[in-house]
């Protein structure tokens, strides 16, 4: 059995939201989690609580529905993934004989063998994922309404894993949802009507459905249904800046027809719009669907008018049926909008002092002050690159995770261990407005230098291509670290005042000469040797003049020169002490 099909590989390159935000629209958890064995991530298998089957046809082929099934890993965090170890997950089919046929793509990492089927897979990751779907048919002899379990279970070395039981039903409710023509180029404060239109496609009525509405921080629903509860942040693992809604509407469905809201809802681009979606999807309504939607999270019902769905006089064209219920693609549609909008991204780095020999610690980052939040929903790659230039006569001794060490020039570094002269680190797929990551280095001071500074630069995740696109004042995108500089000086903030945010001259993030193919942060290969152990002696970044757009201004190529009274301090040991810096809130993921 292969073991990485080409199927197998897109999945895992594929961005997080596809593989991960909507799959978790028809996820159910597995049961409670077992307690942690020998410190174990422990995955939740997850899954549609039950997949209604085409009955089987008088001729021709019978109609496949396909069973997806997830794998969660909430607690863990993108530094711990593990990419090698593999698992195994089993699927009893014993419970669906008579009932159902089961089968999967030629491309498959899975096999059916009797009444069992094994996919193999590697990788203990964090967040929702997806596994190779099953593909189900009616089983031949089979009438509306027979009934089965199948049961999911997961092993490996690296890994717990929660069982779970899905229902398999032949016949009922085919609902499918009609795309609405979305004007996409948007400015902020707009507002679109969203008629939603849905149609039953299946063999009998559906008692009640599920609307669901998955929105992001740039867009607002402004009313708050009373039979709609709503929560922010989740459910699933789209990150934070999106809010959710379940709407129970009831009424009984009719197969065959085709049925709109009573009143459209209204979709608003608020100030922080840049990148958006909108996720509607729609599912017969039951405990386990209403269960499998809120995935755990906490929801709050709205106090507003009572949402309603219509019947209308003919079936909508654009809603036609493509497979069985619980094949999710069948079920929503999404909406991608892009706002003229900008965001702010605000560099800050730090101020401290010691004796030759101490270590001290450094907070440098960014802050991103708005309008707008940044998510690349859709590619699921980073937002930007903070890059980081060591300041000379210092040595970097701990590191944030999510940095790594590159050259002087910012190139590919093959030794993560030793220290380096340079340290990019990228963001999430995601920054919201107000938000930003504070990073944390320690640094051993290894020769006395007064006013020592590196570079801290908040800029694109593409070295040669280092502008933010959405960021209006790129003079403050840069601020600077200074060790051992003379007096209290400036806050460690990324902006003083002026009108565009800056502190001095635009800054420029650190340059280097990058070739065609480089990837995202400048490392693409080990085309520049490595550079010294420590940064003394003028890594690329390290920049005299007036100041690049951080509250600490760059004090200049004399800055470096000690003045006889600050060089005797340094001389006699009597110099250690610790500036303050700035831990502002907001400067928090």
């Amino acid at each position: 059995m292969t073991r990485l099909s080409p199927r197998a590989a897109l999945r895992r390159a594929a961005g997080s939201l596809a593989a991960a935000g909507l799959l978790a629209a028809a996820s159910l958890a597995g049961a409670a989690a077992p307690a942690q064995a020998a410190g174990l991530p422990v995955l939740a298998i997850g899954g549609p609580a039950e997949t209604a089957l085409h009955p089987y046809p008088e001729s021709g082929e019978p109609l496949r529905s396909t069973l997806g099934i997830t794998l969660d890993n909430p607690g863990a965090d993108e530094e711990d993934e593990d990419h090698e170890t593999e698992f195994t997950v089993t699927f009893d089919l014993s419970g669906i004989a008579g009932v159902a046929d089961v089968a999967v793509e030629d491309t498959s990492d899975c096999e059916v063998t009797g009444t069992k089927a094994v996919c193999t897979d590697q990788g203990i990751r964090a967040g929702l994922r997806g596994i190779d779907d099953l593909l189900l048919t009616a089983a031949e002899g089979s009438e509306e309404g027979d009934s089965g379990t199948i049961r999911v279970t997961g092993q490996s070395k690296g890994a717990t894993f929660t069982p779970f039981t899905t229902r398999v039903t032949v016949g009922g409710a085919d609902l499918v949802m009609e795309e609405l023509p979305f004007e996409e180029r948007t400015n902020v404060g707009d507002r679109q009507k969203a008629p939603i239109t849905f149609a039953n496609r299946g063999t009998r009525a559906a008692d009640g459905v599920l609307l669901g509405l998955v929105y992001s921080r740039g867009l607002d629903i402004p009313e708050r249904y009373s039979n709609c509860e709503y929560t922010e942040g989740g459910p699933g693992s789209r990150g934070p800046g999106w809010t959710t809604a379940l709407c129970s509407v009831e009424g009984s469905f009719e197969a065959g027809a085709t049925y709109t809201l009573a009143t459209p809802l209204t979709i608003e681009v608020t100030d922080r719009a840049y990148y958006d979606m909108f996720v509607y999807s729609i599912h017969e309504n039951s405990a386990a669907q209403r269960t499998a939607q809120r995935a755990g999270a906490p929801f709050e019902r709205g106090t507003g008018a009572v949402l309603k769905a219509v019947p209308v006089k003919a079936p909508a064209k654009s809603a036609t049926a493509r497979g069985g219920d619980l094949n999710p693609w069948d079920n929503f549609h999404e909406a991608d909008f892009r706002t003229e909008n900008t965001a702010d991204f605000v560099a800050y780095g730090d101020k401290v002092a010691g004796a030759e020999g101490t270590t001290v610690t450094v907070d440098i980052g960014f802050r991103n002050e708005g309008p707008a939040w940044v998510g690349y929903v859709r590619s699921g790659e980073p937002v930007a690159t903070l890059d980081f230039t060591v300041p000379p006569g210092t040595t970097v001794t701990a590191k944030p995770d999510r940095c790594r060490a590159v050259t002087a020039g910012g190139g590919y570094r093959e030794d993560q261990k030793s220290p380096a002269p340079r340290y990019v680190c990228d963001t999430s797929m995601s920054v919201l407005d107000g938000g930003g990551p504070d990073l944390p280095f320690e640094l051993r001071i290894d020769r006395s230098a007064v006013g020592a500074e590196g570079a801290v630069t908040i800029r694109g995740p593409w070295l040669q291509n280092p502008k933010l696109p959405f960021d209006p004042k790129p003079a403050n995108n840069t601020a600077y670290l200074i060790v051992n500089g003379e007096g209290e000086g400036a806050d460690s903030g990324g902006t003083t005042g002026g009108t565009d945010g800056g502190s001095g001259e635009p800054s420029t993030p650190p340059t280097s000469a990058p070739g065609p193919d480089d990837s995202p942060s400048g490392t693409t290969g080990p085309s520049e040797s490595a550079s010294s152990a420590t940064s003394g002696g003028g890594s690329a970044g390290t920049t005299g003049g007036s100041g690049g757009g951080g509250g600490l201004a760059s004090t200049g190529s004399a800055a470096l020169i000690a003045s006889g009274t600050a060089a005797a301090a340094l001389a006699a040991g009597l110099l250690l002490f610790v500036a303050a810096r700035r831990r502002a809130a907001a400067r928090h993921a």
